[in-house]
């Protein structure tokens, strides 16, 4: 079992168009950050190979090449802003390579906005012409009510993103499955963890948290601010997602607590 961060940039990636800062111009690749996406794969308890999406920005295409990912079982998504979502036309390539639908989790509103910008993928019928597109069986979640996705249970939680609703993820094994990472919680593009969640994400060997910047921003965590969560938390594990062009790879991590750190992309736990 595999988990790997395909971005852990913020929206507009890094380096950021038009910029020269030092961390926008830096050498070192940890610090070149697309949009915030990651993968897990596993063998299910059947002996079927499994892989799952969280999140589709825009750059994964990049990324599946990057990390050879050659199928797609299913995809949860967290919500519907552009970089969270704006590479579902690529998953078609997977309905190609396996001749079979993918399974598309989210909120229903969040369906409903998908339904509407990618008309095409959800009602080819209207499609002026037969096109090549993707293939995706839409699923209905809400916080707290797990669903099951080949031996691993995956409970949605509710987070804050400024005043827009959102939801995290926490992916527990079942058994025979098991790895040293889990269980994860994925969280990204999170200003405020409502009171209800807090028990959902006790007793984590991985927690995967929002970290913008050092500066205070309205929708999403400032890196002290992620810092205090992941020491209220206090799972084994907490690697920060969704970095601005403002924290330095090194430079940051040099700074913080043991057990914390920013993650990079390619960085695969097993």
């Amino acid at each position: 079992m595999r988990f790997t961060f395909l971005g852990t940039g913020t929206s507009a990636g890094v380096p950021a168009i038009g910029c020269a800062c030092a961390v926008c111009a830096s050498t070192d690749p940890r610090d070149h950050r697309l949009r915030t996406s990651a993968c897990l794969r596993w063998t299910d308890p059947g002996g079927a190979p499994r892989a799952l999406l969280l999140d589709a920005g825009p750059d994964l295409r990049q990324q599946a090449l990057r990390e050879r990912l050659d199928r797609l079982d299913a995809i949860l998504i967290t919500h519907n802003h552009v970089d969270h979502v704006f590479g579902l036309d690529e998953v078609r390539r997977f309905n190609a390579v396996m001749n079979a639908p993918i399974d598309l989790h989210a909120e229903p509103r969040v369906l409903d906005d998908l339904r509407r910008v990618y008309r095409h993928i959800f009602e080819p019928e209207r499609n002026v012409q037969r096109s090549f597109v993707a293939s995706l069986i839409a699923h209905p979640v809400r916080p707290a009510e797990p669903i099951d996705l080949h031996g691993l249970r995956v409970t949605p939680l509710r987070l804050l993103h400024g005043r827009l609703p959102i939801l995290g993820y926490r992916i527990d094994p079942t058994p025979p499955l098991g790895a040293p990472f889990l269980p994860l919680a994925w969280c990204t593009d999170v200003s405020a963890v409502p009171p209800e969640s807090w028990p959902v994400l006790r007793g984590l060997r991985t927690l995967v948290l929002d970290a913008l910047r050092h500066r205070r921003h309205p929708t999403h965590f400032t890196l002290g601010q992620a810092v205090s969560v992941a020491h209220e938390l206090a799972a084994e594990r907490t690697l920060f997602v969704h970095m601005s062009h403002d924290l330095a790879h090194a430079d940051t991590n040099a700074d913080l607590p043991e057990g914390m750190a920013l993650a990079h992309d390619g960085l695969t736990l097993e």
